[in-house]
């Protein structure tokens, strides 16, 4: 009896590595700083131009040194001409400068300004008493060199303008980009990967993952972490609600129906994806053909069947009532595929297909067929709706069912029984999967097939990567009957091969270790 049974795993995880930073950025001014300081530092240099020129104005009229509230002035003698007080005056002014300039060069590296391009800056004379003759020659400009800012992004000079200060170098606002997107981020807030910076969204879409079925980001469970269900096989990834929350399973790949995508629906209420629409026989005329070449297959390996056994394609409510009324063999839940019978019974079949329309199929013919028991077996049922590939691993597990019985292997335990017919099954997926259609007779099995199969007559790759799926089911089931059976027969017929194991179970019942 073949079944089947589906499975997938659960994962969460929380991203590592990146930074989420807020405000990181600092704008500014290059070559600038506090207006309030500079201020102070230019008024003190105005102020000790003017003690030169308060100390010039009074030196002639007293004849002793005058105290008040400011610094002592300086006396000038009565007999000094005028060439000796501007000569006095000019080396007072170059000791202020230099004073300035020193006091300048504590500063950070980079800020500088100039006295001749600032309108704020006082202009030491704007009329008095005291002759022109006292005003120096020049107005000596000072323009300090600032340090070099290179942008980080474009390796050019950053100037004058506007830049960021991130990472430990410096931007332009224009080329501090975000590395998916390639566009600048203005944004307060941004992520960290690295050295790469990234929008939140665009890190979100590039990290965080989809679910397959909604097409929403998975959401984050109680603990923060983002946890979802992947199948084993197919990797598909979803959210946990989608388990419980009616989205339609392919009874065939296991795969949920994603939203933008229609699955079949057949009349017993199971559904089948596009894919393996695209080769499901549902009647049983259409399986003939593939019934006999499995057969053929069987009597290539030296294990003919003589008795000609029925087979029949039948709908779900039909396989579970022969289930029903029949005594023997083990029964692998939730859904049995198919069955060979060995009492007497009346099973209803499918005469003719179902007609296909709005993403249903309906419109199906039965019949009901009268089994009498001629030898051990008296027929095999196997679901109709299923991908030809499935439908013939059922048919070569049931068939060995059968073989078993006509050749006389009595009261074998399930794991016995069960684990070499599904290697027998093993076996002919794996001669339909890696051998070439070219090279041997290989019947058509539906007309449906065709428009799957390439212009050679060979298989999709979908039809093969289907072939796989369905080896990874048998090989990876984790019944003690049917996979812990398979496995066990399968290391006995790889070491002793398959007619030697076949006779140590017919002696002794159990497989040669």
């Amino acid at each position: 009896m073949d079944s089947s049974s589906s499975s997938s795993s659960s994962s969460s995880y929380g991203v590592a590595h990146v930074s989420h930073i807020s405000n990181p950025c600092i704008f500014g001014e290059a070559g600038s700083s506090s207006s309030s300081t500079y201020r102070d530092k230019r008024w003190n240099l105005m102020k000790w131009v003017s003690k030169l020129f308060k100390s010039g104005s009074n030196g002639g009229g007293g004849g002793g040194a005058r105290t008040n509230h400011h610094p002592p002035q300086f006396q000038e003698d009565e007999n000094m001409d005028d060439r000796s007080r501007g000569a006095r005056d000019k080396e007072e002014l170059d000791r202020a400068m230099s004073l300035s300039l020193a006091d300048d060069r504590r500063r950070p590296h980079g800020y500088g300004w100039s006295m001749d391009n600032n309108s704020d800056f006082p202009r030491p004379f704007h009329g008095g008493v005291n002759p022109p003759s006292f005003i120096p020659p020049y107005e000596p400009t000072y323009q300090f060199r600032r340090r070099q800012r290179i942008c980080g992004g474009c390796n050019r000079d950053i100037g004058m303008g506007n830049y960021l200060g991130c990472m430990g170098t410096f931007f332009h606002p224009e080329c501090f980009c975000c590395h998916s997107c390639r566009y600048p981020i203005t944004e307060h807030e941004f992520s960290l990967s690295g050295t790469k910076p990234y929008h939140k969204i665009c890190f979100k879409e590039l990290t965080h993952p989809k679910c397959e079925v909604c097409h929403h980001f998975i959401p984050t469970n109680d603990a923060g972490l983002i946890e979802y269900r992947c199948h084993p096989f197919w990797n598909q990834k979803y959210c946990p609600s989608h388990e419980y929350d009616k989205t339609a399973r392919c009874c065939s790949c296991e795969r949920l129906e994603s939203w933008d995508v229609r699955y079949y629906t057949l009349e017993d209420g199971r559904s089948l994806c596009l894919e393996c629409m695209e080769t499901a026989i549902t009647d049983t005329g259409d399986c003939q053909p593939l019934y006999h070449a499995i057969r053929d297959y069987y009597e290539g390996m030296y294990m003919k069947l003589e008795q000609q056994i029925p087979m029949l394609l039948v709908q779900r409510e039909a396989l579970n009532d022969a289930i029903v009324g029949e005594k023997n063999g083990y029964h692998h839940m939730p859904e049995t595929r198919g069955l060979c019978l060995s009492e007497e019974q009346t099973v209803t079949s499918v005469l003719k297909r179902p007609r296909l329309g709005a993403h249903r199929l309906y419109g199906m013919r039965t019949q009901p067929r009268k089994l009498t028991r001629k030898c051990e077996v008296t027929a095999i049922l196997v679901l109709y709706g299923l991908p030809r590939l499935l439908t013939g691993a059922i048919l070569a597990h049931e068939l060995m069912h059968g073989w078993l019985r006509l050749k006389g292997y009595r009261n074998l335990n399930p794991e016995v029984e069960e684990g070499i017919c599904q290697v027998l099954s093993y076996m002919w997926l794996e001669s339909e999967v890696l051998s070439d259609p070219l090279s041997r007779n290989v019947p058509s099995t539906s007309s449906s097939s065709s428009s799957f199969s390439n212009k050679k007559g060979g298989k999709s790759n979908m039809e093969k990567k289907l072939g796989e799926f369905f080896k990874h089911q048998i090989a990876h089931d984790a019944s003690p009957a049917y996979g812990g059976g398979f496995r066990a027969a399968n290391a006995a017929v790889s070491k002793y091969g398959l007619h030697r194991t076949l006779d140590h179970i017919r002696y002794t019942g159990t497989f040669p270790l």
